[in-house]
């Protein structure tokens, strides 16, 4: 039998990270087929992590679904309402719609009771970001239950019997029940269905799960219970058949129970249940536990005063680095082979007067782990390590000082942000790839860190067998063009790269201005020696794609609207970059722009 521990680096990480997908343990430790409260408790939160770094996007549109599947329990409860009298037929049928949900992974509000409250009593998550959460789930349900009830107003689905009971239905909750009532009920109908999503986590099989979730949302009806997006859709069927205004309807039936239905579910399961654990849970679901949990104002506060969420896996800690020894933080998403980018990183940090490189392995998991995180914790950061030192190797024979850590984590992107901010880096060197783990399609929370002011200088790296002995600079002005312009002399004192510059001017009438433009450009800058070259043809990308032809690598600055942010949402529209066969470099600098500025370019 092979030794563990002389096996490949690179088959260890990838064997680790997909064995253990998010940490949560597929069987009890004890009894095999029950699971411990500290164990539900695990699993409850690698769901939660799914949940709190989920895009709102993913977030709204599978509240709508949930929503949309709601309507199916009002149409069932109506009809089967008007077809019998058996109190117990008329509700038998009530369950399907949340059966749907929940065993389809859909987002139901009052499910979000639980998991994501989770994390956030934990202090892996802020308050900002759990009210995220609920504000987009919710949203999303109430969307999907206002466009059922227009469906079951104005199509013909229900009959006239079938009609005139789902009003009495729903005229019971909005006019014959009063607000400290349809607090009461909902408060119990929350604490049921966060009652759910704690069984449910304990349960091992879909069956289980099936009739655990059916029995249980049969005794809403049966206790004459409200949950709030059932009573949405059913304020918001009397609401297009004129007979309730959309504030009384509000007021007076659905906030009541939507707080009902969110005290039931965190006070009394989760809250209850969270104190039931051990105190050394967090231990077992997190790389040293409490050590990194959020600060309180981080907590309170979210990324307006640090981070919003705690990664599975962080081993950094924050910076070290002497004052005036710039650090420059290095992004790796394969360590085996992304030694092109750390050298980069290297030549530029040479010509610092003082100089530090921390590489960051960010270790992507997109989907659901099977075992225990604390088991599989040191065989992560073990492998990393090892990957990690042949870097650290090439950084060290460049004679500058070297730092390493290991991020595990859903949302990769967004951890380069929270990095570089903790580690108080001056620039960051990534890669960009299709095959990168932070381009695989639209960061699930990087939208809003990208629309604030960046934490430092960027420089993103597209690498096409990089030769940067001769380098394009195409510039228009502003701060991202000289952040090009101190790389390119960079280059140029390392390596002796060749400058070209590139001007693009509208017209002839304007080759003069632009000439003369470019040449005070370059002189304010230290490039006098580069060659000044000005197109006259008005067409930026085919003047850059023409000149890349003859260089190695270009220096691209960012618009006024950003880089980053368009470039993660495919919204860049600068096709030259993928079309060239040079390697390019995409710069962006802290410019003060406020978010209105980088959403619409305002000035």
């Amino acid at each position: 039998m092979d030794d563990p521990d002389v096996r490949d680096p690179e088959e260890t990480l990838r064997e680790s990270v997909e064995r253990s997908r998010s940490g949560a343990p597929a069987a009890g430790a004890v009894v095999r087929d029950r699971f411990s409260s500290n164990e539900v408790f695990q699993r409850i939160i690698a769901a939660a992590d799914e949940e709190i770094t989920s895009g709102s996007r993913e977030l709204f549109f599978s509240g709508l679904a949930a929503g949309f599947a709601i309507t199916i329990t009002f149409l069932l409860y109506a009809s089967m309402y008007a077809s019998t009298d058996n109190p117990v037929l008329q509700v038998i049928l009530y369950p399907l719609g949340f059966m749907y949900i929940i065993i389809g992974g859909y987002q139901l509000y009052t499910e979000n009771t639980l998991p994501p409250v989770a994390l956030t009593l934990e202090r892996l998550a802020s308050v900002p970001a759990l009210l995220r959460n609920w504000s987009v789930v919710l949203a999303g349900n109430f969307a999907g239950g206002a466009i059922g009830a227009f469906a079951l107003a104005f199509t013909g689905i229900f009959g006239d019997a079938t009609a005139a009971v789902a009003i009495d239905l729903a005229e019971k909750g909005v006019f014959e029940t009063s607000r400290l009532d349809l607090f009461f009920k909902a408060m119990m109908a929350g604490l049921i269905v966060a009652g759910v999503v704690w069984v449910e986590y304990a349960a091992r099989d879909t069956i289980s799960r099936v009739v655990m979730v059916y029995l249980a949302f049969l005794a809403i009806p049966l206790g004459n219970l409200f949950h709030v997006v059932v009573s949405f859709t059913e304020m918001m069927y009397l609401l297009f058949l004129g007979r309730v205004g959309l504030i009384v309807g509000m007021t007076d039936f659905v906030i009541p129970v939507l707080l009902g239905n969110t005290i039931g579910g965190v006070v009394l399961v989760t809250i209850v249940n969270y104190f039931q654990t051990t105190e050394n849970r967090l231990e077992s679901a997190r790389f040293e536990g409490a050590a990194r949990q959020l600060t309180r104002k981080e907590w309170l506060f979210g990324k307006f005063v640090g981070r919003s969420y705690v990664p599975v896996i962080d081993t950094g800690h924050g910076s070290t680095h002497d004052a005036g020894v710039e650090e420059i933080v290095v992004p790796i998403s394969n360590p085996r082979t992304d030694s092109r980018i750390v050298e980069f990183a290297c030549t530029l940090a040479k010509q610092k007067e003082a100089a530090e490189v921390h590489l960051v392995h960010v270790v992507h998991t997109p989907a659901k782990m099977d075992f225990q995180y604390g088991r599989q914790n040191q065989r992560i950061i073990s492998a990393s390590e090892r990957h990690l030192k042949k870097l650290r190797e090439t950084v060290n024979a460049y004679d500058l000082d070297c730092q390493t850590s290991t991020v595990v984590s859903h949302d990769p992107f967004t951890q380069i942000f929270i990095s570089a901010k903790r580690l108080d880096a001056d620039l960051v060197v990534m890669g960009w790839d299709s095959d990168l783990p932070w381009a695989e399609g639209r960061p699930q929370r990087s939208f809003d860190e990208l629309t604030s002011e960046l934490p430092c200088d960027f420089l993103v790296l597209k690498e096409r067998n990089l030769d940067a002995s001769r380098v394009l600079l195409p510039t228009a002005g502003g701060p991202d063009s000289d952040l090009s312009a101190e790389v390119a002399r960079a280059l140029r004192s390392a390596i002796g790269s060749e400058i070209t510059l590139l001007h693009v001017v509208s017209s002839p009438d304007e080759y003069d201005e632009g000439k003369e433009f470019l040449k005070k450009w370059a002189k304010r800058r230290d490039l006098e020696d580069a060659e000044i070259v000005i197109e006259d043809s008005g067409d930026v990308e085919a003047a850059i794609a023409q000149h890349a032809k003859s260089h190695g690598l270009m220096l691209i600055g960012a618009t006024e609207r950003g880089m980053l942010s368009r470039l993660v949402t495919n919204s860049l529209h600068l096709d030259v970059i993928n079309d060239v066969d040079s390697s390019v470099v995409l710069a962006e600098r802290p410019a003060g722009r406020g978010i209105a500025q980088r959403l619409f370019g305002l000035q």
